[in-house]
């Protein structure tokens, strides 16, 4: 109880990773809610400039305002889907899937060029028998 060692509680990479992913999420549906609050209130508004102040009848056709909310929802149906639906089939498994394979993929391109290197570039390396001033190097032969 009162001893002087402090437990300290660490998190490990994987509470840390489902932490991060929890946050991500919570602003995922924060942000669409703000988006809907916004739609809202940005739709109440276009209908009272419109039909009740007649405001745009002159320069824009009649009734715009309904195409411009049409439009809005249009864009928040997108954004409500992409936070609900494609978050569940391209989530933090896909990314890790899609990692993965590029990861694979770069393996073996690298793997290929080392092969080209090898071909046309072939280490000659010493051995007893091979004195050192035979090899292909650049360099002087050292002066012994």
């Amino acid at each position: 109880m009162f001893s002087k060692a402090k437990k300290s509680e660490r998190i490990d990479a994987e509470q840390r990773e489902q932490f991060e992913y929890a946050r991500r999420r919570i602003n995922q549906k924060k942000n669409l809610m703000r988006h809907f609050i916004a739609f809202l209130v940005g739709s109440i508004l276009l209908i009272i400039i419109n039909p009740v102040l007649g405001y745009g009848n002159e320069t824009l056709f009649q009734d715009w305002f309904i195409w411009a909310i049409l439009i809005w929802a249009f864009i928040f149906l997108v954004h409500l889907l992409n936070v609900f639906v494609m978050s569940s089939f391209m989530g933090k498994e896909w990314e890790d899937r899609q990692l993965e394979k590029l990861k694979a993929r770069q393996t073996e391109k690298i793997a290929e060029l080392q092969k080209k290197v090898d071909a046309e570039y072939p280490l000659n390396i010493p051995t007893p028998e091979t004195p050192k001033n035979t090899l292909n190097n650049p360099l002087p032969p050292d002066v012994e």
